[in-house]
């Protein structure tokens, strides 16, 4: 009889979650201070309205193209995107613009995109438009 008193005095035991919640309280903790927010660069574009208004007098426009194999063409004209700079110098000095319109193809790569822009960029009276 001894044994069934034994087994009725036998206390259910429970298994205490408050150590392992305060482990994960400090992982998570951890985690959001050591993460880095970053905020990324990027280009501001602005699209133009539509206006079906000619003016008077149009100035003449720089157009680069930029072909899918990242070759430059500058007003129609191949160049080599280091010498762009000097080309576009050359046209602002015989032509009052200011405006630069890059035309990407289809499936130009996006550095080759930024090298162009990076390089008109250098002329602050330019305004840049990218175009289809």
């Amino acid at each position: 009889m001894s044994r069934k008193n034994r087994s009725h005095d036998v206390e259910e035991s429970d298994v205490d979650m408050t150590p392992m919640l305060d482990i994960v309280f400090i992982l998570l903790i951890f985690f959001i201070v050591t993460t880095s927010f970053v905020k990324e660069e990027g280009l501001m574009i602005s699209k133009p309205e539509k206006n079906n208004n000619p003016p008077d007098n149009p100035s003449p426009t720089i157009v680069v193209k930029i072909s899918d194999q990242g070759l430059v063409n500058f007003n129609g004209k191949m160049v080599d995107i280091e010498r762009l700079p000097a080309r576009i110098e050359n046209f602002l000095a015989k032509n009052e613009t200011s405006t630069a319109v890059v035309i990407p193809g289809d499936n130009t790569q996006y550095e080759h995109v930024v090298k162009v822009i990076d390089q008109i960029k250098t002329f602050n009276q330019l305004t840049i438009a990218i175009g289809k």
